[in-house]
């Protein structure tokens, strides 16, 4: 029961769009297969680091610590930021996968890290939700669910990828521009919003 649990709160956790999400989905548009899928694989790696992470005690150490959330507010919401701006201004968005150079497995690694772990409302909201979990589960049944969780991420991520890749070859070049213009604008006001939050937080 806690599994399916789990399972469902994972779902409900990372199925609203954020940086992991459109990440994936651009990368599904303008890379290969092959590439896409294992950035996939990538986000899940570390989305599923960060909910270990929340579920097992970070939320005690951003509690303990109140100068560590507002660096982590003000560097992510920069980052953030960043990757927006780049995504919009990305000369690549208006070309196929066929035609786009494939991004280096660093890179991938790197944003696929950034996207998760420096992004502060992903961990401060994670925190909330898995570690009030916790606090309510034995050891046992709390391995139940954090499983559940991890499953929750595997199956979103790889879905979201290969439904993308499938239907890739429907988006032409300005339509591809549209959609990397939107996502980067949705990621640049998030991070402008995570930046807002660090200065009035003083």
């Amino acid at each position: 029961m806690e599994f399916f649990s789990g399972l469902l709160m994972g779902l409900a956790y990372v199925a609203p769009i954020g940086v992991q999400n459109l990440f994936v989905i651009n990368t599904a548009l303008t890379q290969p297969r092959r590439r896409a899928l294992l950035t996939a694989l990538a986000v899940i790696f570390f989305d599923v680091s960060l909910a270990l992470a929340c579920f097992f005690g970070v939320g005690a150490v951003l509690s303990s610590l109140p100068w560590l959330r507002q660096a982590m507010l003000g560097a992510g919401g920069a980052v953030v930021t960043l990757i927006g701006v780049n995504l919009v201004c990305s000369k690549e968005a208006a070309q196929t996968a066929a035609e786009t150079e494939v991004l280096p497995w660093s890179k991938v690694i790197a944003t696929a890290c950034v996207a998760t772990w420096c992004n502060p409302q992903a961990i401060l909201d994670g925190t909330m939700m898995l570690g009030a979990f916790r606090a309510s589960l034995s050891s046992a049944a709390g391995l139940r669910f954090i499983a559940g969780v991890a499953c929750a991420s595997c199956l979103w991520f790889l879905s979201v990828a290969a439904l993308i890749c499938v239907f890739a070859r429907f988006f032409t070049p300005k339509l591809m521009r549209i959609v990397n213009i939107i996502c980067g604008s949705v990621v640049a006001i998030y991070g402008l919003k995570l930046l807002w939050q660090f200065f009035t937080s003083f």
